[in-house]
């Protein structure tokens, strides 16, 4: 899992600019619709700069996509077998967290993707990203904090938390090991 796609970055600018562009926004309109500075988008779009988690989900989901829709739609369609060594890798560059898509189709409702949460690293996504999708989080390997909804949940290896409605969400690892869980989510 320590394979990063080389051309991720300008896929996801034309992408960015491609969503845009079929809607007719302009970059204002984006950024008042995801709250994602103008200067920002901009620079992502020139692949001047590579967007965190945090940026992606709301870019995303002011198209009405999820991370993975979007990251998916970066990478181009795929085949229903996923195999291992074609599955798109992205590590966010602010916390270093690493997106396995384990399967992700834009026909089939389930999308699967694996998570190696750094030591002490935490990312937040706001309540707009869950909106239309219900999600699971199964940990794999070390311990994942989980603030949902004004609850703190603690999960260690091998258990599974299934999501409430949308809220605020923050994952963080609070150990000095590598946490590594998976996400199975479904657009509702």
């Amino acid at each position: 899992m320590t394979t990063i796609i080389d051309d991720t970055g300008p896929r996801i600018a034309r992408r960015l600019r491609l969503e845009r562009d079929a809607r007719g926004w302009s970059l204002a309109d984006l950024a008042e619709r995801s709250g994602v500075s103008k200067a920002t988008i901009s620079k992502i779009e020139r692949d001047e700069m590579s967007p965190t988690a945090v940026l992606l989900v709301r870019l995303a989901g002011a198209f009405d996509l999820t991370l993975a829709g979007l990251l998916l739609r970066a990478e181009g369609e795929r085949d229903r077998l996923s195999r291992v060594a074609a599955q798109p890798v992205w590590r966010d560059p602010d916390t270093g967290y690493l997106r396995k898509q384990v399967f992700s189709r834009p026909d089939h409702p389930l999308e699967v993707a694996q998570i190696e949460l750094p030591p002490g690293q935490r990312v937040a996504f706001p309540a707009a990203s869950y909106a239309h999708i219900r999600q699971v989080v199964w940990v794999q390997s070390g311990k994942l904090v989980i603030e949902e909804g004004g609850e703190r949940h603690v999960l260690g290896a091998g258990d599974c938390l299934g999501f409430g409605p949308p809220s605020e969400v923050t994952l963080a690892n609070e150990t000095a090991g590598s946490c590594r869980y998976v996400v199975l989510l479904a657009r509702g």
